[in-house]
């Protein structure tokens, strides 16, 4: 099996490091060879974040290059937008609707993007876009997006839906476990 390549991108606090710990989890105990790279960027100060998380037969490196990317997930939509480049021509972005202001923005020195989704699909990627912050607050809790967006991700995973539920269970806090297990499904049923 070639390896595959997911990238998960966002802004500092969303829970990339859980949705990427999820997904290590969920592939190792599919059998695969797995690496996840450590958080890279202001993850601290809001500022854009990348983890990637590599599977397969064998993996030597965890970092993946220009155009390598299998699936983009991410948290917000300028950053999809902002790592289109690294998606393979064939791949598949998973991606909030939810739109946060980058510095440049708040501070009035640029207007935040219009008409996103339709310039990346302008592009030929593959965008599945939807409002995952109305649906993580539905489940319970807007800290939820992250979630919420391995929900959607599921899909494009032939990977049985217990294997799922099992990795939520290892690595989501027992008190937050059933907010968690409903933000799940209604990405996946989203």
């Amino acid at each position: 099996m070639e390896t595959k390549n997911i990238m998960i991108v966002g802004v500092g606090g969303q829970g990339s490091l859980l949705a990427s710990k999820l997904l290590g989890h969920l592939l190792m105990e599919q059998g695969y060879d797995v690496k996840v790279s450590e958080v890279h960027g202001m993850s601290q100060r809001g500022g854009s974040v990348v983890t990637y998380v590599r599977y397969g037969e064998k993996v030597h490196s965890p970092v993946i290059d220009e155009g390598e990317a299998d699936y983009i997930v991410s948290f917000e939509l300028l950053e999809a937008a902002r790592w289109l480049s690294y998606l393979k021509p064939d791949g598949q972005i998973v991606t909030s609707t939810q739109q946060i202001d980058p510095m440049p923005v708040i501070t009035g020195a640029a207007a935040y993007p219009e008409g996103l989704v339709e310039k990346m699909r302008a592009t030929g990627a593959k965008v599945d876009a939807l409002d995952c912050l109305a649906l993580a607050e539905r489940a319970g809790s807007s800290k939820a997006v992250n979630i919420v967006l391995m929900g959607r991700l599921s899909h494009y995973f032939d990977l049985p839906e217990e294997a799922w539920q099992r990795s939520l269970e290892a690595m989501v806090p027992r008190k937050f476990l059933e907010l968690n297990k409903r933000a799940f499904a209604l990405g996946k049923e989203a």
